[in-house]
């Protein structure tokens, strides 16, 4: 890719005979004035016999090597949240309007991109791209009423949820607190069989898995009892994190119990621990309704009396009449599919044991406790190598279309699910497949079967004797079959989200592309929630979409208060972004010990900025609007020199040499940052000078600012109004520009030396 590039690079130069070659001999017998061949070089050089070998470093520098931040998982509602006209925004300072589009105004005489809200009777609000921060997703359109601008409403509903989530976080750190002081078992990887265990993964690590894995071994050689979720989507890898976590605890000597909702998770569980561990000095057991009374009995005698390193189950493991004599690690997959008596029993036995929880589609309340800081999280978002995205389509039943999707995957040899909302369906859609498609085999799988009728029927399956397997969402947890990559469902409308997510996770599992059927009654009008969900599965078609799936359930559900089962609302008054950034920072200054003062929102403020220069990044550079607003946001979001360098490479490598215009904008990002640092809420720059309005109409640094205005020689002075106005001639934009880069940078150094 980067010699195609190249080639571009010298025809737009003028260089008119360019070859390109595979080899280096290939390469010396080309008769083009120039050729491009791939070689391992740094560094070019010039032979005796005229020949000049000159290398992309040569060419263009030294690589950017930008290092990769860890991204704050907070942020990941603001990357999901992509902007369409129509959608409800919140202003910071003046509440939540409705996204009316981008607009380029004429601002001191040069055009500029703004975003345009409209408010309640049809008030407009023009916000500057640069200060897009300041603007935060509600959520779901639910008949929300707009707000006043100027209006006092907004503030005081602000104020009310902030008070409210002051006492939110104060609660959330007494319970962190309390594990804090507890001591858990340290767990460390053995030496020389670790490095066997992980080599026994078939598969490449993905940089996300690493850093799961990385942060789990942390956790438990950290001597505190470990808390953390794991989210990665659907195939990612998660099971490959538990076993490694498992493995560790297993053989510093401790019991580790593996929890999962469904028999056909924990019977696939079970195998693959089984494989995973054999030959090492550990003892496994499985305890789910496919499990005989006797070997159950086995089994908890053997939790019991310590004899059982590991045990697999549903939530049997977690009754009553289960003990362990040496528990240490709790791995909980799929959590989302616990109800409340299931997690009580959780808790009791969580007190001094690590906590390792799985999911691709948290629920809002588990998202939340890890967005805000109290629960740790990794995230896995990183695809295996060689995934394809599951192609999806809703449509109302059509037996042509149903026919044609599963002869044409039974022709690729591969295998379908088709999958039914109620038991009581199933005997029917048997009958009308038997008659819909004679020429395959068709196997039946539900919860009320007998446990080893459902087991003979899994495993046939799985070995590949059926070619449809006719089942209800028993199905949607955990399996991994990579021969069977269709999937039908029945009646969609009757699933939820994250039920339907599931379900078409089962499917393109392997490197083969998966297609996935939601169908629905051709004479049936949906309900507006059903609609929206299918509306919402049909849009998250790409790979990895499960946090944006979360992000969708928490504003239609709502996130509810984190520590009880009442809901709070709040969320619905303020926005999701809002409300979550407003939850993190009471979370941060409770653990401060700052919860008995005011929560600031200082880091929410955005100076305003003209210099009247054009500001915007120009359609003919970047033609979808789409992408431009998602490069705005990302712009506004830059924290330092390094970032808005980066950035600039990321442009210039996707779209080209930057115009003006785009230069003018990082330029402008870069003064944004000295002015937050100085404490400058304005800045007006002309021809004759600037206009620098500090916040609440001081300056941190006092007795430094009169100093500096003593070195300007009368060309700054501080007006009653204290406002500081410096004199200076600038006839060019780029004078202007550079001018006030180097006044802002000396009014950060000296708010920065307060």
């Amino acid at each position: 890719a980067l010699r195609d590039r190249l080639k571009g690079l010298m025809v737009d130069h003028g260089v008119k005979r360019v070859a390109v070659a595979a080899t280096w001999a290939e390469a010396q017998t080309a008769t083009a004035d120039l050729v491009l061949v791939t070689l391992p070089m740094e560094r070019g050089f010039e032979a005796p016999n005229g020949l000049a070998v000159v290398t992309e470093a040569d060419l263009l520098g030294d690589r950017l090597i930008r290092t990769v931040k860890k991204k704050r998982a907070a942020n990941f509602i603001s990357e999901v949240a992509t902007l369409s006209v129509s959608d409800l925004v919140v202003h910071v300072d003046h509440g939540i309007g409705r996204y009316d589009g981008l607009a380029t105004l004429e601002i001191n005489g040069a055009p500029h991109d703004c975003l345009r809200l409209i408010y309640a009777g049809n008030d407009k609000l023009f916000v500057p791209v640069e200060n897009i921060d300041v603007l935060s997703r509600f959520g779901e359109d639910v008949g929300q009423a707009l707000d006043k601008l100027g209006g006092p409403g907004w503030q005081a509903r602000k104020a009310k949820v902030r008070q409210r989530i002051r006492e939110i976080a104060d609660r959330l750190i007494q319970i962190a607190a309390l594990r804090e002081v507890r001591q858990g078992e340290v767990a460390t990887p053995p030496e020389g069989v670790w490095d066997e265990f992980c080599a026994r993964f078939p598969y490449p690590e993905t940089d996300d898995q690493l850093r799961a894995i990385d942060d789990v071994l942390s956790d438990l050689a950290g001597g505190k009892p470990m808390d953390r979720l794991v989210c990665g989507d659907v195939g990612f890898g998660k099971t490959e994190v538990a076993l490694r976590a498992a493995f560790v605890a297993a053989m510093a000597g401790l019991q580790v119990a593996v929890v999962v909702p469904t028999t056909l998770l924990a019977r696939q569980h079970a195998n693959t621990f089984e494989q995973r561990f054999k030959g090492l000095p550990l003892r496994l057991g499985q305890l789910s309704r496919l499990v005989t009374g006797k070997a159950a009995a086995e089994v908890k005698q053997g939790l019991s009396d310590g004899t059982l390193d590991i045990v697999v189950g549903t939530h049997a493991v977690l009754a009553k009449s289960v003990s362990f004599k040496r528990l240490g690690l709790v791995i909980v997959d799929e959590e989302q599919h616990f109800g409340v008596a299931q997690k009580e029993r959780l808790k009791e036995l969580r007190a001094d044991v690590h906590v390792l929880t799985l999911t691709a589609t948290p629920i809002p309340r588990t998202l939340q406790m890890a967005l805000s800081g109290v629960r740790d999280m990794s995230i896995i978002a990183t695809p295996p190598v060689d995934r394809l995205a599951v192609r999806t389509f809703v449509l109302p039943y059509d037996p042509v279309v149903i026919r044609e999707a599963i002869l044409r995957e039974h022709f690729r040899g591969g295998q379908v699910y088709f999958v039914c909302p109620r038991i009581e369906d199933l005997d029917a859609l048997a009958e009308r497949l038997k008659k819909l498609v004679p020429e395959v085999t068709m196997a039946m799988a539900h919860g009320r079967m007998a446990a080893t009728q459902l087991e003979d029927v899994m495993t046939a399956f799985t070995d590949g004797k059926y070619d449809i397997l006719l089942s209800t969402n028993i199905v949607e947890s955990g399996l991994d079959i990579p021969t069977a990559n269709t999937m039908v469902i029945h009646r969609a409308d009757m699933f939820g989200l994250a039920q339907l997510y599931q379900l078409r996770g089962r499917v393109g599992r392997s490197k083969t592309r998966g297609y996935a059927f939601l169908t629905l009654p051709a004479d049936r009008v949906l309900n507006e929630q059903a609609q929206k969900r299918l509306d919402v599965m049909q849009t998250l078609d790409q790979l990895g979409a499960g946090f944006q799936l979360a992000s969708h359930d928490m504003d239609i559900r709502g996130a509810g208060n984190l520590l009880g089962d009442e809901q709070s609302g709040h969320i619905k008054e303020v926005g999701v972004e809002l409300y979550q950034h407003m939850l993190e920072e009471a979370v941060q200054a409770a653990r401060a010990g700052t919860l008995g003062g005011p929560v600031a929102m200082d880091d929410q403020w955005s100076p305003t900025i003209a210099l009247g220069m054009p500001v915007l990044i120009p359609d003919h550079y970047v033609s979808d609007l789409t992408v431009r607003l998602g490069l705005y946001r990302r712009a506004a979001d830059l924290a330092d020199r390094a970032d808005v360098d980066g950035f600039a490479a990321e442009l210039i490598d996707r779209f080209g040499p930057l115009p003006a215009e785009v230069d003018n904008l990082l330029r402008i990002l870069q003064i944004k940052r000295l002015c937050r640092q100085a404490g400058v809420e304005k800045v007006d720059a002309g021809a004759k000078g600037a206009v620098v309005t500090f916040r609440a109409n001081s300056f941190a640094n006092p007795a430094g600012l009169v100093q500096f205005l003593q070195r300007q020689s009368g060309s700054a002075k501080l007006r009653p109004d204290q406002k500081l106005v410096f004199v200076r001639p600038w006839e060019t934009s780029a004078e202007r520009v550079d001018g006030v880069h180097r006044l802002l940078d000396q009014l950060a150094d000296l708010a920065v030396a307060a």
